[in-house]
């Protein structure tokens, strides 16, 4: 008999979810966990296949979470620079996690294909 998690516990989850659920995002905090303050084009070039709509959609979501600070010159041409917060930096462990999971999973599903090829 499978056991219901109780409320909240689901809604825990759901929240971590919803702010690092996102094709872009948990690559996003990796960038400004590890990199430091970025400028907009910046993340662009560090991430090639995500569109400007997106990539602006993602760092909006991330700035009303407070995960991460937009910090807007004014300038001309207008400068504005992304940077984590102190509080989103909690978020540091949770994605190194993550990572290291993916990466190994990635590992295991190659192994997995080559043994499967070789039993052919």
């Amino acid at each position: 008999m499978e056991h219901e998690r109780p409320e909240c516990c689901r809604n825990g989850v759901k929240a971590s979810l919803d702010i690092i659920m996102g094709k872009w995002k948990p690559i996003i905090l990796l960038h400004l966990l590890h990199g430091g303050t970025k400028r907009f084009g910046e993340l662009q070039r560090l991430l090639p296949d995500i569109t400007q709509k997106m990539l602006t959609t993602q760092l909006r979501e991330l700035e009303q979470q407070d995960i991460i600070k937009r910090k807007v010159y004014a300038e001309v041409p207008p400068k504005v620079e992304y940077s984590i917060t102190e509080y989103g930096r909690s978020l540091y462990n949770v994605l190194q996690e993550m990572y290291e999971w993916g990466t190994a999973h990635l590992e295991h599903m190659t192994q997995k294909k080559m043994n499967i090829a070789e039993k052919q």
